[in-house]
């Protein structure tokens, strides 16, 4: 048994079932990365010591019969993530050697479940970028072919999962950044609902748009790694004391309105301004084909309208650079990172900001500096926060008549890298069909759902009404049941 082939879902059984030890699984998946790392770049820091400490600790609570479901589960972690200790750079030279003093949320609910953390993987700088082309530490190849991008901004954790380097990853989504590189890495990428998982310790990008999220090779995977890390945390002020359900447990026993492997009685809406002729032919040839099994599984599809997507790019690169721009002031040099050697205090900051940032996170604090400034404020932001407004609008009166959306999750599977690089319009077009949702705020899943005649894979996204992740995983799940493109894996 090749055991980094297995799901997470597989491991954790043979785990349970004395097949193989967590320390066995963190040795194999080490190896991996040892032997594939240095051509995808997926992983920036490899905390193999800790990991097999780890194992050693899981090994001992799984004998002891005091284990969790994810209880020696080896896991990639998103470098905006702090885990104490360890190199947290989000993709940027400013960062270079900081170390957190302490665990995020995530990560402490993580640790008390057991997991065994591999390391952290690479990010656009600050999880701005659709492609990981926007790190400081080098671009990450995607597995399926190592001359395209994985996607971004979580293009590491993606690459990771897909090319069997770790069993799960952690990423972050502002404006797709788990749901497009999920899209062309072949992977389960979950987003869930604004408020579901705590914030605290994630390196903020955008504060009313960033949520943790996950990656996987399956939809029940995925269930158990949003099961363990979901619920109120009184350090996130946004984080919503909403009940959370057993999601796992929920795939297996069904539920209204999906239940069993039946799709029957599901509301499929198919949002017209979704399906345009920008979509590559292959990926709309995909996508079709996957809404007829669903409709096979007895799901009714209908037209849906969301009419003010044409205004949603706009809305979001105004919204998320003018946020970022507010957050990315703390990072001077004075308490984080890299500092400059300067004569004065201005100067240091100036040197320290230049030197330390890269060309697209200038970019968006400039943007969003711009749009927050005396006498554009009106004109862009408060006018943004408006529209904002009207897409969740949007989607609530769809949701009034579908239970979940059905979507292409990218325009287009992985572009060559270097190919939209000098073309920022282009780079951020990639997030269309994703972004909208962050401005909602609600959760969103994108699944593998066939290949383009490349080779590479295309991403079915699922939408669905805030604090329903539940119902998305079990779509997700009776569809992954009834095909097998999320068995297909890259020949490395």
């Amino acid at each position: 048994m090749e055991l980094h082939t297995l799901s997470l879902t597989e491991a954790a059984a043979a785990l349970r079932r004395g097949e193989t030890t967590s320390v066995e699984l963190t040795r194999a998946l080490l190896g991996r990365i040892e032997a594939h790392n240095p051509a995808l770049n997926a992983f920036l820091t490899v905390t193999g010591e800790w990991a097999l400490e780890l194992a050693r600790r899981a090994d001992g609570r799984i004998q002891s019969g005091a284990a969790s479901p994810l209880t020696g589960i080896p896991l990639a972690i998103k470098d905006v993530i702090c885990v104490q200790g360890v190199p947290a750079t989000a993709g940027s030279l400013i960062l270079k050697g900081y170390r957190p003093p302490y665990h995020a949320t995530v990560i402490e609910k993580l640790l008390a479940a057991g997991v065994v953390i591999l390391g952290k993987t690479n990010t656009d700088e600050f999880a701005m970028g659709s492609s990981t082309e926007n790190s400081a530490y080098g671009v990450t190849h995607n597995p399926w072919d190592p001359t395209r991008v994985p996607g971004g901004s979580s293009g590491g954790s993606a690459a990771a999962v897909a090319a069997g380097l770790a069993f799960g990853a952690l990423g972050s989504d502002t404006g797709g950044s788990v749901r497009q590189p999920a899209a062309f890495c072949g992977v389960v990428g979950l987003k869930p609902s604004y408020g579901r998982v705590s914030r605290y310790g994630l390196i903020a990008f955008a504060s009313s748009l960033d949520q943790i999220g996950v990656f996987a090779r399956t939809a029940e995977d995925a269930a158990l790694l949003l099961g363990a890390i979901a619920g109120h945390d009184p350090r996130d002020g946004t984080s919503m004391p909403t009940p959370v359900p057993d999601y796992a447990a929920q795939l297996q026993s069904g539920g209204s309105p999906v239940g069993g492997q039946s799709l029957r009685g599901l509301r499929v809406g198919l949002p017209k301004e979704y399906f345009v002729s920008g979509v590559e032919a292959d990926v709309s040839t995909a996508v079709s084909a996957a809404v007829k099994v669903l409709e096979g599984l007895g799901a009714q599809a209908r037209e849906v309208s969301l009419p003010h997507t044409e205004q949603a790019l706009s809305v979001y690169y105004i919204i998320a650079p003018a946020e970022a721009s507010a957050n990315l002031a703390r990072f001077d040099g004075v308490r984080y990172g890299a500092r400059a050697d300067a004569p004065t205090l201005w100067d240091e900051y100036r040197q320290t900001r230049g030197a330390g940032f890269g060309a697209e996170v200038k970019r968006r604090i400039m943007l969003g500096t711009y749009a927050l400034s005396t006498g554009y404020y009106d004109a862009y932001y408060l006018q943004a926060q408006k529209v904002r407004t009207l897409i969740k609008g949007d989607f609530d009166s769809a949701f009034d008549d579908v239970d979940v959306i059905a979507c292409p999750t990218s325009p287009t599977t992985a572009f060559k890298i270097g190919e939209k690089a000098d073309d920022p319009l282009a780079m951020y077009l990639a997030d269309v069909f994703t972004l909208p949702a962050n401005l909602a705020g609600i959760a969103g899943v994108s699944v593998n759902c066939g290949f383009d005649r490349a080779g590479l894979p295309v991403g079915l996204q699922l939408l669905g009404p805030a604090f329903i992740e539940d119902r998305l995983l079990r779509v997700a799940h009776v569809f992954q049941q009834t095909t097998e493109w999320h068995t297909k894996v890259p020949a490395l």
